[in-house]
C-alpha cells in the first residue's frame, strides 16, 4: 500500500509564561492512501493540534510531517497553502461557510482557487449529491446546521481531495442529523477513494472507520482496528 501520509517524531510545544507546554510528544504513524482513520481521545489531549500538524495548518516543534510525498516542514505558508488546495480537503464542527456565499457559491470557491472548468456545473453536481440542489442560492443562514455541514461536504470534496480531514463533523448536530451526515461522508468517501482522517469524540463514528488511533495527554496510548467497521 502506498504512504499518502506519514507523521514521525512530532512533537508540539507553546511557551506559557515561565514554561514550555508540551501538547503532542514524539508521535508516530502513517497512513495508506484510501483508509478510513478516527483519532481520538478526551478534551485537551492534543488529538485537534494533531490535525493540524497533519494538514500543514501548524509546523511542528520537530519532526516531520510528510503529506502525499510532499514534506511540509520544508515550506512556506504559502507553499504549504498552495499544497493544502492541491491535496486536501475539510470538514469543520462549525461548518466554516462563507457568510456572505451562496450555498453554491461555497462549493464553487476551492474550484476557483485551482482554476477548474466548469465550476458552477460541478458544485451543483456536488450539491445534488448532498440533496441540496434545490438550496443552492441560500446563503448559510437560511440553512440549518445539517444543511449547513451538508453544504460543507460538498465543498471538502469539489476539488477531489486526496486526503479529508474531518474535525468533529457531527459535533453540532442532533442524533438524527448527524446520522444523515455521516451516512453521506463514507459514501462520497467511497465514490471518490479519499483517505479519510476524522478527529471525533464519538465512539460509534469512530467504530465505521478501519482504525483508531487514541491519543492522551499528548501521546498515543493505542492505535488499532475497530471490533466492527
Amino acid at each position: 500500500m502506498e504512504t499518502i501520509l506519514e507523521i514521525k517524531n512530532v512533537s508540539k510545544a507553546y511557551q506559557s509564561a515561565n514554561h514550555e507546554l508540551t501538547v503532542l510528544d514524539n508521535i508516530n504513524f502513517s497512513i495508506n492512501k484510501g483508509d478510513t482513520v478516527a483519532i481520538t481521545g478526551p478534551s485537551g489531549s492534543g488529538k485537534t493540534t494533531l490535525l493540524g500538524l497533519c494538514a500543514g495548518l501548524d509546523r511542528a516543534t520537530s519532526g516531520s510531517v510528510t503529506l502525499n510525498n510532499i514534506a511540509l516542514d520544508n515550506l512556506n505558508e504559502d507553499q504549504r497553502a498552495a499544497v493544502r488546495n492541491q491535496y486536501v480537503g475539510f470538514i469543520f464542527q462549525n461548518f466554516q461557510l462563507l457568510p456572505t456565499l451562496t450555498a453554491l457559491e461555497n462549493v464553487m470557491v476551492p474550484l476557483e482557487l485551482r482554476g477548474a472548468k466548469n465550476i458552477k456545473a460541478t458544485a451543483m453536481t456536488l450539491l445534488d449529491k448532498v440533496g441540496l440542489a434545490d438550496r443552492s442560492h441560500h446563503y448559510p443562514v437560511q440553512l440549518s446546521g445539517g444543511e449547513q455541514q451538508r453544504v460543507s461536504l460538498a465543498r471538502a470534496f469539489s476539488n477531489q481531495p486526496a486526503l479529508l480531514f474531518a474535525d468533529e463533523p457531527t459535533g453540532n448536530l442532533d442524533a438524527e442529523t448527524s446520522e444523515k451526515v455521516i451516512k453521506l461522508l463514507f459514501d462520497l468517501n467511497k465514490d471518490a477513494g479519499t483517505t479519510l482522517v476524522i478527529v471525533t469524540h464519538d465512539l460509534e463514528l469512530a467504530a465505521r472507520t478501519n482504525r483508531i488511533i487514541k491519543i492522551k495527554g499528548g501521546i498515543i496510548i493505542a492505535d488499532e482496528s475497530p471490533k466492527y467497521v
